[in-house]
């Protein structure tokens, strides 16, 4: 009891004086963050009225908090936070030296992200955190691509981490999962932010993946408490930390109402960059890309196209891609003809062997090294072609 006590007063103390020591100011922040409907936005709006820090709210009264125009639930949760919670938050911290917690007053917090509107009380990480202020671009699309979409997302991951960038997304099926997977293809860095809390990854196919990540000095991200369950509008809160932490957001392949366009839309708002890359003017999941580049969005179509907008960056050595990169698989075979006779597109193999003029074996004989190569798919009615010229 005396213990309690104790602990008691001292924290009392620590709302009053101000944190000591980094534990106990994310503690601060922590109790801050439980506050419903309270972010940063609101908090600088306080700050601004009344020239005050931070923690100087945990010192008020119930009563207090009410005549500063708190609600009720609003004043109970800054008057009497739940102390518990945040020292079973502290002890999951503590439990993995690869796990950390960062504050907007914390060294350590993305400077990208503390421009934004409305950043984040706390961010909890797993994995490398020096990536928090790496070189980042974000990539973003649909959770079901076609294959054209697919090859995109892993070759400009790759493109853009073997140039020294973060390649950050979301960890989802689809887009996300290519993206991380082309940056680690390469031995790149791949920074994932969570819709859910760190020890309840989302979607469960991809919990190897975020291993992954991590034993490849990656960086998994959640603004969300540990256990924290992935829940529908958990998803486009994540969105605005992918466009924040980011430089630019690359879209590919996104329906018109899609997560996508919501982190451009935010991309937008925070100043930042967006890319979009073509398709199928036939494909639903064009649209969304097609309407931000009739928006003002860089239409992309190499990787060359995003690095010229970043040349000025001292701190991430861009090459000279076209001169650097090794020549394609595909610039190296012979038989280009048959290869040019696939479109990105499904081409039903009589099409492909009537434009190649070869024989029927010896396309299927190719079209099979292509196959393994990763160069064309074989899909219902046809084959379509993955990367090219």
């Amino acid at each position: 009891m005396a213990q309690e006590v104790r602990q008691s007063e001292q924290k009392k103390h620590t709302q009053l004086t101000g944190p000591h020591n980094p534990e106990e100011a994310l503690r601060c922040w922590l109790a801050l963050d439980q506050i419903p409907h309270f972010g940063m936005g609101k908090l600088k709006k306080f700050q601004s009225v009344y020239k005050l820090p931070a923690h100087s709210l945990l010192a008020y009264s119930s009563s207090q908090l009410t005549e500063l125009g708190f609600n009720a639930a609003q004043a109970k949760a800054i008057s009497s936070p739940d102390w518990r919670a945040i020292d079973r938050e502290l002890n999951w911290l503590a439990a993995d030296p690869w796990r950390f917690a960062v504050h907007p007053n914390h060294p350590d917090y993305p400077k990208l992200l503390a421009e934004t509107p409305r950043p984040p009380f706390v961010l909890f990480g797993w994995g490398n955190k020096k990536l928090l202020d790496s070189n980042q671009v974000a990539m973003v699309g649909s959770r079901n691509p076609s294959h054209y979409g697919k090859g995109c997302g892993f070759d400009f991951a790759q493109g853009l981490a073997q140039q020294g960038f973060t390649v950050t997304s979301g960890l989802a099926m689809g887009i996300d999962t290519c993206a991380h997977q082309g940056a680690l293809s390469v031995g790149g860095n791949t920074l994932a932010v969570l819709g859910s809390g760190i020890d309840n990854l989302y979607p469960k196919r991809n919990v190897r993946l975020a291993e992954e990540i991590v034993e490849n000095r990656g960086l998994i991200l959640s603004e969300f408490r540990a256990n924290t369950k992935p829940t529908p509008h958990n998803f486009p809160r994540r969105n605005r930390i992918v466009s924040g932490l980011s430089l630019g957001v690359l879209v590919i392949e996104a329906a018109i109402r899609s997560g996508s366009l919501i982190t451009a839309k935010y991309a937008i708002e925070q100043n930042r960059d967006v890319f979009a890359i073509p398709g199928n003017i036939n494909n639903p999941l064009s649209e969304g890309a097609h309407l931000l580049i009739k928006e003002g969005a860089k239409l992309v179509s190499s990787i060359e196209d995003i690095i010229e907008e970043f040349q000025n960056l001292n701190s991430c050595v861009l090459k000279d891609y076209s001169k650097n990169s090794k020549k394609s698989p595909i610039e190296s075979l012979a038989t280009d003809k048959l290869l040019d006779s696939v479109d990105y597109d499904v081409t039903a193999l009589d099409v492909v062997v009537q434009r190649s003029d070869m024989p029927i074996k010896v396309v299927l004989a190719q079209l099979l090294e292509y196959e393994l190569r990763g160069l064309v798919a074989s899909v219902s009615g046809g084959y379509i072609k993955l990367r090219g010229k």
